[in-house]
Order: C-alpha cells, then sequence, then structure tokens
C-alpha cells in the first residue's frame, strides 16, 4: 500500500525512494474562516496594488541546521508563525529554514524558494537533490519545513500509521479488513495529536501559502522565484494566487492543478502514466515484438491477482531478511502508479508475471516494510486531502472514474483512489473542515511560468501540466518523454530548461527537449529459451 505522493517525489509504499541526479463542517465556521484569511491575502483582482501586512507579523530566527544524513551546506533558523491566522493569540509554530547560497561567485538577487510534496514530506531531505540538479547555480536556495512536517513544531508524524503500513505489505490492499485497520492506525494519530493539542483544521494550504509569503518578509526579500513540485505544485499555485506580491517567476514540476484534484482524479492520471509507457513501449520494435498488448497484459494480470492474491516471501531492495507480502490486483496497480518498479522494467516484470515469476513486484512491495518510522507526517497528508481533495465527490464518483479509466478491472481495485486508499473513511475519523470553496480555484496570472511533467508520470498525469497553463498567460510548458514524477532532479535536460528559465523567465532555453525519447525498455527472453 502506497500513500498519494503529489509531491514525494518518486514513490515509495507510504514512504520515499528518490531518484537522484547522480544516482540515487461546520459551513459557517469555514465561512468565517475564509473571510477572515480574505484580509489577510486578497486576490491580486482585490489587492489594488499593494502587499498587506499581517495582523500578526512572523519573525525569523537564526539557529543551527538541523542533523540530517547529509549536513546542510548554509544557513539555517526557523519562521515563528501563528498556527491558525483565525485565531488571534492562539498557538504559534517553528518552521525549519535553510539557506543554501549560490554555487556561483556572482549570484543573482533573486533567490529560489522551493515548496516540497507530499503533503507531508520532509523539505529539507530534498536539498541534496536540489543542489545535484543545480538549483542553486545561480541563485540562493530557500528551503523551509512546511508546517506539520518533519523538521517543523509541532511534527504531524503518525508512528501507528506508518507501523500499519510495514505490516500491510503482507495484507491484501483493498481488503475490508486492511481499510480498518489503516483507519484504526488513522483515529489514534488523530486522537493524539489532538490531546496535545494541535489544531489538524490549520493545517491546509492556505495557511501553508501564507507561511511562505510571511518568509519572504521576514527575510527581507523583495522578489523571488517560486519551484514546487507535486504537491508543492498545487501549494506553489495556491501561493502565486493568494500572495502575488514579490514573486518574479514560477516553475511546477509534476503538476497538481488546486482546481480538479480529487480522489476521481487520480485514477485519470493512473491512466495516463501507465498507458503511455504501454505506448512507448509500442514504439519501440524490439520491446512491441516480445510484449504484445501490454493493456491487455495488465487486465488480466489485475483480475487474476484479485480473485487469486500471491502471497510469497521477498526481500525488501533496501536489504534485510526476506518479508511475506501478499500480491493482490491492487497492489499491483499501486506499484505501477509509484513507479515502484522503474518504467523501463515494467513491460518485463508484467511479463514474467503472466509467465508465473512475481519476483520484482514482490521486491518493490517488500520494501514498504522497512519505513523510517515517523519521517513522513500522514497528519498533514489528511489535513489536506480530507478538507481539499477528498469533499464532493462520493464513492460511486471515484468507482465511476476507474471504471472510465481501465474498463473490466475488478471493482474492488477500482474503488480505490490509486494511493489514498479507504480515504472516504480515513476522513470520517480525521474529521476537518471543507475547505473546497477556498482551494478549489483556478489561477489566473502573468507572472512567467515554467511547467513541467513527465510523460510516464502516473500520479500526476502529464496533461494536467498544459491544463494548468491555460491561465497562465506567460507560461511556457515542457513535457519531458520517458520520465515520471519530479522531473527535474530526473533529467539534465529539465535541470537545464529550468536553470534558463531562472536566467530569462520569459524566453527559457527548450531546444535539448526535441532530441528526447524514452529509453529502450529492458528486454528479457521468452520464457521458453530462458
Amino acid at each position: 500500500m502506497a500513500e498519494q505522493d503529489f509531491g514525494t517525489g518518486c514513490p515509495a509504499p507510504r514512504g520515499r525512494t528518490r531518484h537522484r541526479g547522480r544516482a540515487r463542517s461546520g459551513a459557517a465556521l469555514v465561512t468565517a474562516g475564509l473571510a477572515f484569511l480574505a484580509v489577510l491575502a486578497p486576490t491580486p483582482s482585490a489587492a489594488g496594488g499593494g502587499e498587506p501586512r499581517p495582523l500578526v507579523p512572523a519573525r525569523f530566527v537564526p539557529g543551527p541546521c538541523p542533523t540530517t544524513p547529509e549536513p546542510v551546506p548554509g544557513r539555517c533558523g526557523y519562521l515563528e508563525v501563528p498556527e491558525n491566522r483565525a485565531r488571534r493569540g492562539g498557538r504559534t509554530v517553528r518552521l525549519t529554514v535553510a539557506i543554501v547560497p549560490a554555487a556561483s561567485g556572482r549570484p543573482a538577487a533573486d533567490p529560489v524558494v522551493f515548496m516540497t510534496g507530499g503533503p507531508g514530506a520532509d523539505a529539507i531531505s530534498d536539498i541534496p537533490f536540489l543542489i545535484d540538479s543545480g538549483v542553486n547555480r545561480d541563485r540562493d536556495l530557500i528551503v523551509m519545513a512546511q508546517r506539520g512536517t518533519l523538521h517543523s513544531r509541532p511534527n504531524l508524524a503518525c508512528p501507528e500509521v506508518d507501523r500499519f503500513y510495514a505490516e500491510a505489505v503482507g495484507l491484501r490492499y483493498d481488503a475490508p479488513s486492511t481499510g480498518r485497520r489503516l483507519v484504526r492506525a488513522t483515529r489514534a494519530c488523530r486522537d493524539r495529536l489532538t490531546a496535545s493539542g494541535v489544531d489538524l483544521s490549520a493545517y491546509n494550504t492556505t495557511e501553508n501559502a501564507a507561511d511562505f509569503a510571511d518568509l519572504r518578509r521576514a527575510l527581507g526579500i523583495g522578489r523571488w522565484n517560486v519551484y514546487g513540485y507535486s504537491y508543492g505544485t498545487d501549494l506553489a499555485l495556491t501561493y502565486l494566487r493568494r500572495h502575488p506580491w514579490g514573486v518574479r517567476s514560477v516553475a511546477i514540476d509534476s503538476v497538481v492543478p488546486p482546481q480538479v484534484v480529487s480522489l476521481p482524479w487520480t485514477w485519470d492520471s493512473a491512466r495516463e502514466g501507465i498507458t503511455t509507457i504501454f505506448a512507448a513501449c509500442a514504439a519501440q520494435p524490439r520491446c512491441a515484438h516480445r510484449y504484445p498488448d501490454l493493456r491487455r497484459t495488465l487486465t488480466e494480470q489485475v483480475r487474476r491477482l484479485e480473485a487469486r492474491p500471491l502471497t510469497v516471501m521477498a526481500a525488501p531492495p533496501a536489504g534485510g531478511a526476506p518479508v511475506r507480502v501478499v500480491l493482490d490486483g491492487g497492489a499491483l496497480v499501486n506499484l505501477l502508479v509509484a513507479n515502484a518498479v522503474p518504467a523501463v522494467d515494467v513491460p518485463a516484470a508484467l511479463d514474467e508475471l503472466a509467465h508465473g515469476n512475481p519476483e520484482r513486484f514482490a521486491r518493490a512491495r517488500a520494501a514498504g516494510a522497512t519505513p523510517v518510522v515517523g519521517e513522513f507526517a500522514h497528519g498533514l497528508t489528511q489535513s489536506v486531502a480530507c478538507a481539499e481533495w477528498v469533499p464532493g465527490y462520493s464513492r460511486a464518483d471515484l468507482l465511476r472514474a476507474g471504471r472510465r479509466a481501465f474498463p473490466g478491472w475488478p471493482d474492488s481495485v477500482l474503488a480505490q483512489a490509486p494511493q489514498l486508499p479507504f480515504e472516504h473513511d480515513v476522513c470520517r475519523v480525521w474529521d476537518v473542515p471543507d475547505r473546497t470553496a477556498v482551494q478549489r480555484v483556478t489561477t489566473t496570472s502573468a507572472v512567467p511560468a515554467l511547467v513541467l511533467s513527465g510523460t510516464f508520470d502516473a500520479k500526476t498525469g502529464a496533461r494536467w501540466g498544459a491544463y494548468a497553463a491555460r491561465t497562465l498567460s506567460r507560461s511556457t510548458t515542457v513535457r519531458i518523454p520517458g520520465i515520471g514524477h519530479w522531473v527535474v532532479p530526473q533529467s539534465p535536460c529539465a535541470q537545464r530548461v529550468l536553470a534558463s528559465f531562472l536566467t530569462r523567465p520569459t524566453g527559457p532555453d527548450t531546444r535539448c527537449v526535441a532530441g528526447l525519447a524514452p529509453k529502450p525498455f529492458t528486454i528479457t527472453p521468452p520464457p521458453e529459451t530462458a
């Protein structure tokens, strides 16, 4: 079982295995809150040209950098902001900030601020990927831990949910009993967090965006450039809509348009990413000959495994003793959506599975048995998802979307959103107010924008980049063939495009894209000659 990581980069079961460049209801309550927030951060049309000052100022306090596997190469501190800006005199939260100097000896004056994905991912741990990708080549790089995440206080980690996911590799992915266990773990986390005084309703994209606006003011920065990926694009577009002041440019990578993201939407992205991989195989003669009709093969395997799940022992990719894993149709689909098996190996892995060898998928499933407990902030995930993505669409809507995307698949598979299983049940116990009225809003802007998508992305389908760009009047849209979720760290071409965009936002150099094609797929000997 894997989380929806609209932003946590490359996927792993309820954790994060990334690909580095070098390797690696209260309706009245909601309405009142929205009215107050509108005073804090009016949209561009209501701004009247001047940037408003927050009623409760934030402050930046210099301090030591957090201890991380790779030391932070810069200076750090924390931003102190209100937990809930609609409640004056309430608690505050502290968000770790790292400022990484530019590699250039003569950096540009406008830095880059990074917005990570998830929601719930640890932005500080993304710094090595950003440096490897050259994001700080000519500008200082500013990375802030989003509210509720690992290097913030409070931290909305849910060890209860981490432990559930470690056990879930040996359970049927979409069985009702599995869902009940997930709900129990989620309730335990919620009860613990609320008992400690956490206001779960304050951990949302509106407050998150206001944190970044406060950060720019607290650091005394006149203009900066915004780079976000996955959920970070949802956040970046919300930030641009609500806080347009001082934004020189915006780059969004693996796009989640805030006006459309929902549980049914996940099936559209899954279909696009998976079928694009299959189409790329069909376009390579050797792959097309060796693995014909991959869509039919996948449908057959989803149906077979859902009817008769496989239980096997598999060693986690990171090492350790083999663990018991269950492969059913839902698990197979979510491993594909999560890119847990590299795209170049997917045709071979499906063919092997069809011929009785589930090793590639079993090992990928086993990776979920060894999560880093407490690293991922599941509490932020649920506060955002349950307030902004789930409301307004029923279980029947989700099932219909699944049937449209993958006709012929079992309803037990299609009833669960990819990466967000049992979310209606989880949100019932998480119990935060519906915020769709303020969040499902299109961002319209003339700020220069770069929109990056990977054609193999099954989490945030590539077509949604172009969709978001329609209301960004000075945008450049780039699709990188053969790349999955979080494009820049995986594509040297995308890195060059981003660098040129930061230099000249209205005219980036995209020439390298024209010569790109997906890598050759892995070709294994046919079973009879192996």
